[in-house]
């Protein structure tokens, strides 16, 4: 059996949908769709260089890859490599060959480090390590049930607070990107972020298949969006977190917890059975927060490094 590694192609409907199956095989408590997958390779920003890979065998999709720079990083040469393969299909090459090819492309487009995501598995780790990648942060993924669990009830905003959705800022979202650069700023990482180019954002971000304006909910104070709760959802159930965060001036009020609490009970209200989200494992507070809500661990990742000759 050969395995071969090319790029996916966008306009092929059955190579996005190979990608899908192996992501949520691979990180059942990540979203993926067959349109996001397509978004952002077609929409990522020229500078990050980003190419989605795929391994094929017999006509197969066993493996698949993101890969490309962090184009948003102050500090040059920092690259991503973050490799799935289906645990039914490993031991067959596929993830050596992604990795090898992964980081070839990352070196001749300028990295000089190469960061990636694997799972806190013996197996996992173990490969990294034979690849030459060390170990760095962590990650909890964290389940809640929204079907049959229970929620916080509902709580009234204090004086001066206003509850609104995303969908409210469809005429004008620069406020929430505003909002968006500075806690992505504060985010726990091993790299340094810098939103600055609105325009990336509104493709990248705003229109995001995966995105649910009517269940993000924004805290909002004298005008302007002081925290808020950033919701994906794929259209069979499944609800993600995919930032919450609370502007400097106003963190201690418990408005990140505010507003991601009426999230969540707008996502169940519309059908979402199960929420995922992800912490830094050194994110006391956020985990603080989830734990309150009723989350569970679900997984843990490792970030992984490994410096390009």
């Amino acid at each position: 059996m050969t395995v071969i590694v090319r790029d996916l192609r966008p306009d092929d409907r059955a190579d996005a949908e190979g990608f899908t199956r192996v992501r949520d095989l691979a990180l059942p408590f990540v979203l993926t769709t067959p349109d996001s997958v397509r978004h952002v390779l077609t929409r990522s920003h020229p500078a990050a260089r980003f190419r989605v890979l795929v391994a094929e065998a017999d006509g197969e999709v066993i493996g698949a890859a993101y890969v490309g720079l962090v184009h948003e990083s102050p500090e040059p040469g920092q690259g991503f490599l973050n490799v799935y393969v289906r645990p039914d299909r490993t031991h067959r090459g596929a993830g050596a060959l992604l990795v090898r090819t992964g980081e070839e492309h990352l070196a001749a487009v300028g990295a000089r480090k190469v960061y990636s995501w694997v799972l806190d598995e013996p197996g996992n780790r173990a490969f990294a390590e034979r690849c030459g990648y060390r170990t760095g942060r962590s990650a909890h993924s964290l389940r809640l049930d929204l079907a049959d669990g229970t929620l916080p009830p509902l709580q009234d905003p204090p004086p001066g607070v206003e509850l609104r959705t995303a969908a409210d800022f469809a005429d004008d979202p620069r406020p929430l990107f505003e909002l968006d650069a500075e806690t992505a700023s504060d985010e726990p990482s091993d790299i340094d972020y810098a939103f600055t180019d609105y325009e990336a954002w509104l493709e990248e971000t705003w229109r995001h298949p995966l995105q649910a304006h009517e269940l993000t909910v924004v805290a909002v104070v004298d005008g302007r969006p002081a925290a808020f709760s950033v919701a994906y959802a794929d259209g069979k159930g499944r609800y993600a977190t995919a930032m919450t965060g609370t502007a400097r001036a106003h963190r201690g009020r418990g408005l990140a917890k505010l507003a991601k609490n009426a999230s969540l009970h707008r996502a169940r209200a519309a059908g979402c059975r199960e929420a995922f989200t992800s912490n830094d494992t050194g994110n006391g507070p956020m985990l603080a927060i989830n734990r309150w809500f009723g989350y569970e661990i679900c997984a843990t990742e490792v970030r992984y490094v490994r410096e390009l000759g």
